[in-house]
């Protein structure tokens, strides 16, 4: 079967592109003239840029506005060539207050209209001042904390002990009259006591405290006794009665008499030291025991009664705050 013997209708009518064949161009196929290469086509082909835009020709289009407000001519005026300015286009430089390369700049501020403001440099400059007086401030109280720090560590422990003028390097004062109070407290020895009938005092063994190296003697024996008459007791209550004794090595006790009445406990005298046994030099020791007293005076008795354990020999006596 060959172009040309298929009928009515030939190929180049069926392809459209036929032309672009080497056997259609052999049978006579032309480009089509209708628009786009379809057949029966209204349109025709245009150079380019020629093309019109708007209504049919031969009709009147309605007047259209150019750049902001501009009428244009009616439909049917053809683009320039191309290169041209196209009538449905002006470039922004072209528009009243249109920006461009060369065109003036809207000055900012308020009385510009819609142009914009520029940056607040007075504003900006006021707050970075602001900014860094702070931070020196900042700097300057921290400084200044630091070295009142420093100054109060020479009061603490490892600093200068040496008393600055707010300070007083005497005691404070209850320190003060808590010392005044226990030393205004009675206190005696073996001379001040009273003695009972058939008792004495010596000075052969040392180690007793008393003035001249004196100690009362004579306990070994039921019915002895010493009395201390205390006077000066500002206020009722419970104190604490300290005894020096001596001892040969072994324990010892006596009945403690408070104002005429005998204690339920003997005095504890026993060899706290672990002193040998007959040597009296070594064998000073303290013992202790809670007493009350009324206020003013006051009668303490050291005796030696039955079931007592009495070999010893007394040195002094003396009161403090329970």
């Amino acid at each position: 079967m060959t172009p040309g013997n298929n009928g009515a209708s030939t190929p180049e009518d069926d392809d459209p592109f036929g032309y672009l064949y080497a056997d259609g161009q052999a049978n006579g196929a032309q480009p089509p003239s209708g628009g786009y290469g379809y057949p029966n086509s209204v349109n025709r082909v245009r150079p380019v840029g020629t093309r019109q835009y708007g209504a049919p020709q031969g009709q009147a289009a309605p007047p259209q506005q150019g750049a902001y407000g501009q009428p244009q001519g009616a439909y049917g005026q053809q683009q320039g060539a191309y290169g041209q300015p196209n009538a449905h286009y002006a470039a922004p430089e072209t528009f009243p207050g249109g920006g461009g390369p060369g065109a003036p700049q809207q000055p900012s501020g308020h009385g510009g209209g819609g142009g914009r403001r520029g940056p607040n440099t007075k504003g900006l400059l006021i707050g970075a001042v602001a900014v860094v007086a702070a931070v020196v401030i900042g700097i300057a109280v921290a400084m200044t904390s630091s070295g009142s720090d420093d100054d109060k560590g020479g009061n603490e422990a490892g600093g200068d002990p040496t008393p600055t003028q707010s300070q007083s390097s005497e005691p404070s004062p209850s320190a003060s009259e808590g010392a005044e109070e226990e030393a205004e407290l009675p206190a005696t020895d073996a001379k001040a006591l009273r003695l009972s009938p058939g008792m004495g005092t010596a000075s052969d063994v040392e180690g007793a405290e008393s003035d001249g190296g004196v100690y009362v003697t004579g306990f070994n024996q039921v019915g002895a006794k010493v009395t201390w008459t205390v006077n000066g007791i500002e206020k009722a209550g419970g104190y604490r009665l300290n005894v020096r004794y001596g001892i040969p090595g072994k324990d010892a006790d006596a009945t403690l008499v408070i104002n005429g009445k005998a204690s339920s406990r003997p005095l504890n005298m026993s060899n706290f030291g672990g002193t040998p046994e007959g040597d009296w030099e070594k064998g000073w020791q303290t013992t202790w025991a809670n007493v009350n007293l009324t206020k003013g005076t006051n009668t303490i008795e050291l005796a030696c009664n039955e079931g007592n354990k009495c070999d010893f020999v007394l040195d002094k006596l003396s009161l403090q705050s329970d």
